[in-house]
């Protein structure tokens, strides 16, 4: 059998994969009976009630519609708060963790030097680095914003590096013999070579950043995906907990097809 290409009946597969899981989740309540799982209907319905109820502070701006349409949705105020703070995080850390694996990759001394602090970032767990900036900064967005930064730096900077690293020399010559400028020789050389390793951290920090803005949330914030768990958690409303999910699960499914997937086939479209 020829295997489909991924424009060939992708659609068709997904949903049919959702289907199957949901007909999986439906049938081990049906077999088992566990306490804590509620029907995809409780789900659904719960996902409603959340998405029809204002939030209890205030989102919205007398003059802009658009926020008063938001406004009315506790569920839509609490993921444009994690959004917000995610991408304040990702950006953050995709220009800094960019520039500083440019460096470590053309310049050996500076590589060898950092290298045992890329491994000790790395290696710093997440709650640990969220804690400390909320101690140090207090229960702020800065510090929350801060900590995801910190925490997805040395990610991008190890890839950036490798790519860095991998740059053809008679590329850079080729520069130099045509009395290019250093923005030129960025955007001309550097730039086209780098950005495979620009995606690949991107996508890996994407996934990594959800879950740390989250516990963070959970941990320092008074709203926001996170902190809805908070509460969900100490009142056992499972049902509430999995909407929330679901709908971040759907939020960062739809950054990944219409950007980031867009963006890599950009990337590796050299290679077809």
């Amino acid at each position: 059998m020829r295997p489909l290409s991924p424009t060939e009946g992708g659609g068709w597969i997904r949903v049919l994969s959702l289907v199957a899981v949901a007909a999986i989740w439906e049938l081990i309540i049906w077999a088992f009976e566990p306490n804590h799982l509620p029907h995809l209907s409780a789900v659904a319905e719960a996902f409603w009630t959340l998405a029809t109820t204002p939030g209890p502070w205030s989102c919205h701006r007398d003059t802009n519609i658009f926020w008063e349409i938001i406004s009315q949705s506790g569920l839509a105020c609490n993921l444009g708060f994690t959004l917000f703070r995610a991408a304040a995080g990702f950006f953050s850390a995709m220009i800094i963790g960019s520039v500083i694996g440019i460096l470590l990759g053309r310049y050996r001394t500076l590589d060898r030097f950092f290298d045992g602090w890329i491994v000790l970032g790395l290696n710093l767990p997440a709650l640990v680095v969220g804690i400390l900036c909320y101690v140090w900064f207090g229960l702020t967005e800065f510090a929350l914003i801060l900590a995801l930064a910190i925490n997805k730096v040395p990610l991008v900077a190890v890839m950036v590096r490798e790519g860095a690293a991998s740059i053809q020399p008679d590329l850079i010559q080729v520069a130099k013999a045509f009395r290019m400028s250093w923005f030129q020789t960025m955007r001309k050389v550097y730039l086209p070579q780098l950005f495979p390793y620009f995606m690949a951290s991107a996508r890996a920090g994407l996934a990594l950043i959800w879950k740390i803005v989250l516990v963070l949330e959970f941990i320092g914030r008074s709203n926001g995906v996170g902190f809805q768990f908070q509460i969900f958690f100490s009142n056992f409303e499972i049902e509430k907990v999995l909407a929330y999910t679901f709908s971040f699960i759907a939020v960062v499914m739809l950054i990944e097809t219409f950007i980031m997937r867009p963006m890599d086939r950009k990337a590796t479209r050299w290679r077809m």
